[in-house]
């Protein structure tokens, strides 16, 4: 039954977008077509013989071979009325962090439609595939400080499905609303028939600083094991000024441990990232992190010890042209129990350096 309201819904939202027609809105509808290609090749110190850096990585997780991370053409239709936007992608991105959907649908990087309920266009109506609302990092890297993701960007969704209202009344607020399918799920779980609910709150404090409050309950399990899943994302980001930016997150999640228990599992990631301009053509950024999930309720045991990791990263990025950029980034990962195995020897610490180019096009026309 909860399947069918969100297609139906989806299809009402498609309906409303088509019945709109140029002679009734005041502005031209934009058409933009964007490509995007990102090729990388990275070193692991602990020389894995499968060839698969980490567990608890989705993106750009493959050691000495020069691979596809992510190639996707992405569509967007963008009025003040109404808006629509297809992706599709390809990758080992793709491969690693959509194993679990349909054949099909995992090809789809965005897919949603949306609609203005109101004529000062501050008041929207969304339904479909998008890029989530929890954290501040996208699946395209040259979105990001950083050329890898965090360990908490990682393991919180890239993607969430389902209908989204959002409301923006100035420019200083910012909140949406959304029923979901499950976390990073584009159908429902099978045997689950419960929506997952998210939010997201964002305030401009100044115009050099944004605060962020994202969340998600629902739950990642089927009826007959339900466990009740409460995420909370907060992340402060303050750009002092054109070449410096500075953004300090902390994220914690909590778990049923059982069904219908009052005694939760919990997970946390604080972290700081900065990044400073040195000109028009380079930049650098560092990052601090920890990720801290004792009870293995998102990453699984690895050696058979829980997961407490600090992790340090450094990049360095060159724009060779206005659509090819050249990054490289050097990480290290210090873990409280030994959880990296370099040719079967198990140790507390680990490192990788990785190369990634990038070429991306973006072209806007008016109707």
């Amino acid at each position: 039954m909860v399947k069918k309201i969100f297609l139906i819904s989806f299809l009402f939202s498609a309906h409303l977008l088509l019945a709109q027609t140029d002679s009734s809105l005041k502005s031209r509808p934009e058409l933009t077509f964007e490509a995007y290609g990102d090729l990388f090749w990275s070193f692991d110190s602990d020389r894995p013989s499968s060839g698969r850096k980490k567990e608890f990585f989705y993106n750009y997780n493959q050691h000495a071979t020069a691979m596809l991370n992510l190639g996707y053409a992405k569509m967007a239709v963008k009025h003040n009325r109404y808006r629509a936007n297809l992706a599709l992608h390809t990758g080992s991105y793709v491969e690693e962090n959509y194993e679990d959907e349909h054949s099909i649908l995992r090809y789809f990087n965005e897919a949603n439609v949306g609609f203005a309920l109101n004529k000062k266009s501050n008041l929207w109506i969304d339904a479909g595939i998008f890029s989530s609302f929890i954290g501040f990092e996208s699946a395209i890297s040259i979105e990001n400080p950083n050329l890898s993701r965090s360990i908490v960007a990682e393991n919180s969704p890239y993607y969430l499905t389902g209908l989204k209202l959002g409301y923006k009344p100035n420019s200083k607020w910012e909140a949406s609303a959304s029923i979901l399918t499950g976390w990073q799920q584009i159908q429902f779980l099978e045997g689950n028939t419960l929506p997952s609910l998210g939010s997201q709150v964002k305030y401009k404090v100044t115009p050099d600083l944004l605060l962020n409050w994202s969340t998600f309950i629902g739950t990642h399990t089927p009826d007959s094991a339900r466990k009740m899943r409460y995420y909370n994302n907060f992340f402060v980001q303050w750009q002092k000024n054109p070449k410096f930016m500075l953004v300090a997150g902390f994220d914690i999640g909590l778990e049923q441990k059982f069904m219908n228990s009052s005694n939760y599992n919990h997970w946390v990631s604080p972290l700081l990232i900065g990044q400073y301009i040195l000109n028009y053509k380079w930049k650098t950024g560092l990052r601090v992190e920890r990720y801290r999930d004792l009870n293995n309720v998102i990453i699984s045991r690895i050696n058979n010890q829980n997961f407490d990791v600090n992790s340090y990263s450094i990049n360095a990025d060159y724009m060779a042209h206005k659509n090819m950029f050249f990054r490289v980034e050097w990480r290290y990962f210090d873990s409280k129990n030994a959880i990296f195995n370099e040719q079967g020897n198990w140790k507390n610490t680990n490192w990788f350096a990785m190369a990634s180019l990038i070429y991306k096009i973006q072209k806007t026309k008016s109707l």
